[in-house]
């Protein structure tokens, strides 16, 4: 009998083993690299091209081979392995593929049992069962589409709770009991379910930003949100009630139970409240005001404080059971009351769609006035609009109460009463109100009827009376709507209405400020729990900002300093051109950032480095100037090279012909077809001969410069010289008039010889770009003059 006792557990040792082999031996056992066709040192961008050409190839909805499911599971097990580092390497080290070893030949086949406890897998075998995913597949599948087009506009009304989920996913089973009793209770409220599997819908679960499994996330308003704490019951609740904004549902209690009720006129909202003994607003009713925030105003009153007693007492609320009231245009009587101990979602629904709207609504916006004035559908579906045009000004006020109190005692449901304010609604109420010189003046009040025909903005309508409160007015409008009930041809009038002005639009900045501030709020979080991979797009974007604004302030700073601490040059032999006036050195020209030009003279002590020894590629741009004209010429010329200086290769200076007349006289001689330019045939003609004005361009390297010849442009208004002697060179006319005139000129000769010398670089802009293009004449030299030519002479 002991013998037997103790056989006992060795026979259930031995056939667990052999139910263990024949599973083993089920199917053959999953290799990566043999399913995708790759070999082991394939790279990340080989294995995923592989992959995507094998997964349209096998997908079973364009497959249809009967073996072409499990072929497409293998592929997508596969890739999964192989694109992780950390199982490519297990596998690689130990043959292992993670949870998933050995690999059956059926969709649901076996699976290993190295990584969690033995009893626990073996009595939950097989653990990825058919029926076991049918609660959440079947039902709550999500799709790309499906999701882009059909929960994302919907998470406007209401959240999303979704799962990310995988075939093989053995943490997905533990999460899977709690995420069952989650979805019972959030379905019931109202919150939205989804189940995205990565094998199927990769593409939406990249789009989603989960790259692991499980994941469980959060979808409102368009933005999605991730579940970062422990699976559980309480936890996830706690995650849909912080998806909703903050300030949902106003706590109201004595103290501010006026001011929240007739806040109705300024936000033109029915106004909800919820008496409860719970301390806590309780979650349907803040998924409630979300659905509803656009068209009720919420409140909660907590039965159990001494601060809501009087409100209580006001309202004769039944402490026993959550009481729910409807305010609309009278604060003291409420407009509807529901009253039940197991609020449904279902009766809240009905409750709030009978009530979102106030007795006589104000036309706010444009989608307001969709609403409450739809389009006509069919003949037994019409609905009129009764209209009152009026203003906000307390004189108004007696006649916006008697329409109001007209409104309030209307039972017909094909009737909307509705009013506006002309001066906040200019363009429709100029088309609707009879006058054309409505945009002058504001007319009385004035009510009309009108039914929209289609979308485009064809209305009918008909003006029924002014309307100042009376009795009378009251009665005409009676009798205008008995007609219409009759008779609808009496709207006489149609017109294109044109789209609403949205009065509301200032309060979408508060609005911003609130989302942002939950935005942020919801940043901090993620940084504090490591969500780096899904924080990495924003961190990116705000590094990149800071990175372009501190390189910019870095650089200008930088620039501003190397500006001020440029040092200044001395002054010796040398002239600064700053706009037009002489003065710097400098060797090199600035970058034309800079409002100036530096012109050195060229003198035996800076001949040498400016044209000697100028380096191969430099050029030097000398103008010939004379005492008597240095300082007209050097603003002119200042001006025409100055878009010229920001080229590195140009140099400018400029020769005194004063002092070296003889080493120009020698440099025209030498230079090859000396014909062509200045002619130097004795010393007479050399005295004669006027070089102001003149520009030349000097390459030192390679022995050659190109000529600008002055030639005078401008018009002298007081020249009566024939046009053809006031055309020629400047240098005739400057000769013709220090023969002509006295050493003391008059004012006005004087002013004639200036204004010539002026007109002398006219063309000297042009000449630059010829220069800059390569098509001037270049005249050689053997060698250029030596320094005994650029003596003074005595």
């Amino acid at each position: 009998m002991a013998d037997f006792k103790m056989s006992l557990p060795l026979a259930v040792i031995v056939v667990i083993s052999v139910l263990e082999l024949g599973v083993a031996k089920a199917g053959p056992e999953l290799d990566p690299y043999k399913t995708l066709g790759v070999t082991r040192g394939a790279s990340q961008i080989e294995i995923k091209k592989v992959y995507k050409r094998l997964a349209r190839e096998w997908h079973p909805d364009k497959n249809k081979n009967p073996g072409a499911e499990d072929m497409f599971i293998r592929i997508t097990k596969s890739y999964e392995i192989l694109s992780s580092e950390d199982k490519r390497a297990n596998y690689d080290h130990y043959g292992q593929t993670d949870d998933t070893q050995p690999y059956g030949s059926s969709r649901y086949g076996g699976h290993r049992h190295d990584n969690f406890n033995f009893e626990e897998s073996f009595f939950n075998f097989p653990f990825n069962s058919k029926n076991h995913r049918d609660f959440s597949d079947s039902k709550y599948s999500l799709h790309f589409n499906q999701y882009v087009n059909d929960v994302v506009p919907d998470s406007f009304r209401r959240p999303y709770l979704i799962k990310i989920t995988s075939d093989w996913c053995f943490n997905c089973i533990h999460i899977e009991p709690v995420w069952k009793e989650v979805v019972q209770e959030m379905e019931t409220l109202g919150v939205g379910i989804g189940v995205v599997d990565v094998g199927y819908e990769r593409r939406l679960a990249n789009h989603l930003g989960a790259h692991r499994t499980p994941s469980i996330l959060g979808v409102i308003n368009g933005k999605v949100t991730f579940f970062h704490y422990a699976v559980a019951k309480e936890h996830l609740r706690q995650f849909v009630e912080d998806l909703l904004p903050q300030r949902l549902v106003e706590w109201v209690s004595d103290k501010n139970e006026k001011r929240f009720l007739n806040s109705w006129h300024e936000l033109n909202k029915p106004h909800v409240l919820l008496f409860d003994q719970v301390p806590a607003v309780p979650l349907l009713y803040k998924l409630t005001a979300f659905a509803y925030k656009d068209y009720m105003q919420f409140g909660y009153v907590d039965q159990g404080l001494s601060e809501t007693v009087e409100l209580q007492r006001q309202f004769n609320i039944n402490t026993y059971a959550p009481t729910m009231l409807v305010f609309k245009e009278n604060t003291d009587n409420p407009a509807d009351i529901i009253q039940t101990k197991g609020m449904k979602k279902q009766i809240i629904d009905e409750f709030m769609s009978n009530n979102k709207f106030l007795l006589a609504p104000r036309l706010v916006n444009q989608k307001l006035f969709d609403e409450l004035c739809p389009v006509k559908q069919f003949h037994r579906r019409r609905k009129y609009c009764v209209l009152l045009i009026t203003g906000n000004d307390e004189s108004f006020s007696p006649g916006n109460q008697a329409f109001l109190a007209f409104a309030s005692s209307n039972t017909k449901e094909v009737v909307r009463f509705t009013y506006v304010y002309q001066q906040l609604q200019q363009p429709l109420c100029n088309i609707l109100m009879t006058s054309k010189d409505s945009t002058k003046i504001p007319l009385p009040p004035q009510v009309v009827i009108l039914e929209r025909r289609n979308a485009a903005g064809k209305a009918l309508f008909k003006p029924v009376t002014p309307w100042n409160g009376t009795e009378e007015d009251k009665q005409r409008l009676v009798a205008e709507l008995q007609r219409l009930q009759k008779d609808p041809s009496i709207l006489i009038h149609d017109a294109m209405l044109p789209e609403l002005n949205n009065e509301f639009a200032s309060i979408f900045v508060i609005q911003w400020i609130y989302a942002f501030y939950d935005y942020l709020t919801e940043v901090i979080d993620d940084i504090l729990h490591n969500n780096w991979r899904e924080m990495m797009p924003l961190l990116s974007l705000i590094f990149s900002a800071l990175f372009i604004l501190f390189g910019t302030v870095v650089v200008q700073a930088f620039s501003d300093s190397s500006d001020e601490n440029t040092p200044k040059p001395k002054a010796k032999d040398t002239t600064k051109t700053e706009n037009g006036s002489p003065g710097s050195p400098g060797p090199s020209s600035r970058p034309p950032k800079k409002n100036f030009v530096e012109v050195t003279e060229l003198t035996d002590i800076t001949y040498i480095s400016n044209l000697v020894r100028l380096r191969p590629g430099h050029m030097n741009i000398v103008l010939v100037i004379t005492d008597a004209s240095k300082n007209i010429l050097l603003s002119k010329f200042a001006k025409e090279v100055y878009s010229f200086t920001g080229s590195p290769a140009l140099h400018f200076s400029f020769l005194n012909t004063d002092k070296h007349r003889e080493w120009m006289c020698t440099l025209m001689e030498s230079a090859q077809d000396a014909a062509q330019i200045f002619a130097c045939e004795d010393d007479e003609a050399n005295a004669n001969l006027d070089y102001t004005g003149s520009v030349l361009a000097l390459n030192g390297h390679k022995k050659y410069f190109c000529l600008f010849k002055p030639v005078y442009t401008g018009e002298d208004p007081d020249s009566k010289m024939p046009e053809d002697e006031s055309a020629p060179s400047v240098r005739r006319s400057r000769a013709a008039s220090r023969d002509e005139h006295p050493p003391r000129k008059s004012a006005r000769s004087r002013s004639t010889s200036t204004l010539q010398i002026h007109h002398k670089l006219d063309r000297l802009g042009l000449w630059m770009e010829r220069l800059m293009e390569g098509t001037l004449a270049r005249y050689y030299v053997l060698a250029w003059p030596g320094l005994h030519k650029i003596t003074p002479s005595k």
